[in-house]
C-alpha cells in the first residue's frame, strides 16, 4: 500500500514491492517449502539464499556451523558495506555497533506434509509446518530491497541479515550462532513469526514476554518390580509413575507464583509389558514451560526436588535428564515501538494489533540476552477466514500476501 501524498514519511520510504520481485519471492518460498531440511542439515537452503544474495551484489558468509549465514548491507553514509561478523571495520563509514539485524530461522520439522498443493514437500516426513520458509523469504526480500537502497545512498544505518539454522532443535541454533559472532557489531535485532490467528497484511505486537520458556524433561524410575498378586513386596512402578505424572505438576504449581505460568506437561509415559507383572522401570517425557524469566531460571531445581520427593514416597529411584531449552522472548519497548511505527508508516494503524503471550518456545530469546530487540507476529491467515490451520500441523499453509507485508515491515524499520 502506497503512502498518501501528504504522509511526511512517503518521500523516505519506497512504494510497494515491484510485481516481479513479489512473484520471485513467492516462487522462492515455494521452492523452500518443497525442499524442507531439518536443523543443522539446511545445506540446500543455505546455498539457495547465498546464491540469491550474491546475485544482488552482496557478500554473504556461511556460519562456522556449516549451515545458515549472515550478510551485511550498507554503511551509515549509504555506501555498500562489508562489515564482518567479528565487529571489524568494513568500508569507510561503517559504524560498528550500529547495525540493525533481521533474523530468520531456516529449518523445517520432522513431520509429513499432508497438503494437496503443487508446492507440497517432496521430502518424506519433512515439512515447513511452522512458517520458517516465510521468515526466510521475508528477510531475503528485505535484504534485496535494502541493498538497492544502499546503492542509491538511501540506507541510513547498516543492516545485517541473519539466516539461522536449527531453531527447532533444543536449545536452539541461536545460542550457537551467537558464539559464531553474529551479534558482533549489532545494536538491535528484529524478527517475525508466522501467526495463523492474525490476518495476512497485519502484525501482532506485545511489549515484554511474547513467548514462554520451553525445556525438555526425561525421567526414568526404577524399582524392584514383581508379581501383581504381591504389590506390597515390590516397588509398584505403575502407581509410582502415575503419581509422578499427576503429583509433580501439581507440586510445581504450588511452589511458584501462579502468574509465572510454570507448567509441566507430559507427552510420553511407558512402563510394563504384561498384565500380571509389576515392571521394574518406567519412563516419562514432557516439557517444562514458563511465562516468567526469573521462574524459568529456578525451574530445574524446583523440578528435581519435586520429582525426588514423589519418587521416594513410592519407593522408586529417579534419574532426571533436564534439558535446558530456551528462555522467554522478552520484547524490548523501543524495538516494539520501531516495529509499530514501521507498520503504521507502511500500512496504517489498522495493520497493527495487540497479541497475547504464547506458551510456545522460540530461540530468538537467546539474542535478546545480548542485544535489545523484538519479535512481531506476522499474520498469515487469509482475510475473512474464520478458522485457521495451526502451526506444527502437516496441513499448515499461509496466505502468501504475508511475504509482502513482512518485507515492507522490515524495510520501513530500516529506514525510520
Amino acid at each position: 500500500m502506497s503512502h498518501p501524498a501528504d504522509d511526511p514519511l512517503a518521500p523516505a520510504l519506497p512504494g510497494t514491492l515491484p510485481e516481479a520481485l513479489r512473484a520471485e519471492l513467492v516462487a522462492f518460498r515455494r521452492d523452500l517449502h518443497m525442499h524442507p531440511e531439518l536443523g543443522n542439515q539446511e545445506f540446500r537452503t543455505t546455498a539457495a539464499i547465498k546464491d540469491r544474495l550474491e546475485r544482488a551484489g552482496l557478500r554473504p558468509r556461511v556460519l562456522a556451523t556449516g549451515t545458515g549465514l549472515v550478510c551485511d548491507i550498507g554503511t551509515v553514509d549509504g555506501t555498500q558495506g562489508t562489515q564482518g561478523t567479528q565487529g571489524t571495520q568494513g568500508t569507510p563509514g561503517t559504524s560498528v555497533g550500529e547495525s540493525l539485524a533481521f533474523r530468520a530461522d531456516i529449518d523445517a520439522l520432522p513431520i509429513p506434509d499432508t497438503k494437496t498443493v503443487d508446492y507440497a514437500s517432496t521430502v518424506p516426513g519433512r515439512a515447513h509446518a511452522c512458517g520458517h520458509d516465510v521468515h526466510t523469504t521475508v528477510v531475503l526480500g528485505a535484504g534485496l530491497v535494502l541493498a538497492e537502497l544502499a546503492r542509491q545512498g538511501r540506507l541510513p544505518r547498516p543492516v545485517r541479515l541473519l539466516f539461522q539454522p536449527a531453531e527447532e532443535v533444543l536449545p536452539g541454533g541461536a545460542a550457537e550462532a551467537v558464539e559464531c559472532g553474529v551479534l558482533d557489531g549489532v545494536g538491535q535485532i528484529l524478527a517475525v513469526h508466522c501467526d495463523p490467528r492474525v490476518d495476512a497484511g497485519r502484525i501482532g505486537l506485545r511489549t515484554g514476554p511474547i513467548t514462554s520458556a520451553c525445556d525438555r524433561l526425561e525421567v526414568t524410575l526404577e524399582g524392584s518390580g514383581g508379581h501383581t498378586a504381591r504389590p506390597h513386596l515390590t516397588t509398584d512402578m505403575v502407581t509410582a509413575a502415575a503419581r509422578v505424572a499427576v503429583d509433580v505438576p501439581a507440586l510445581i504449581a504450588r511452589r511458584v507464583d501462579a502468574r509465572a505460568g510454570l507448567a509441566i506437561t507430559w507427552g510420553r509415559l511407558e512402563t510394563g509389558h504384561a498384565c500380571n507383572v509389576i515392571p521394574q522401570r518406567a519412563e516419562l517425557s514432557g516439557t517444562v514451560r514458563c511465562l516468567d524469566l526469573n521462574a524459568w531460571r529456578q525451574a530445574p531445581d524446583l523440578v528435581h526436588a519435586a520429582l525426588d520427593e514423589v519418587a521416594t514416597l513410592h519407593g522408586a529411584k529417579s534419574q532426571i535428564d533436564y534439558v535446558r531449552g530456551v528462555p522467554p522472548v522478552v520484547n524490548e519497548a523501543a524495538s516494539v515501538q520501531l516495529l509499530h511505527d514501521a507498520m503504521v508508516a507502511r500500512r496504517g494503524v489498522d495493520a497493527v494489533e495487540d497479541t497475547e503471550q504464547s506458551l510456545g518456545g522460540e530461540d530468538f530469546s537467546w539474542y535478546l540476552e545480548h542485544v535489545p530487540g523484538a519479535m512481531a507476529r506476522l499474520g498469515v491467515r487469509p482475510p475473512g477466514e474464520l478458522s485457521s490451520l495451526d502451526l506444527h500441523r502437516g496441513d499448515f499453509d499461509v496466505d502468501e500476501h504475508a511475504i509482502t507485508a513482512g518485507v515492507e515491515l522490515f524495510t520501513a524499520a530500516a529506514l525510520l
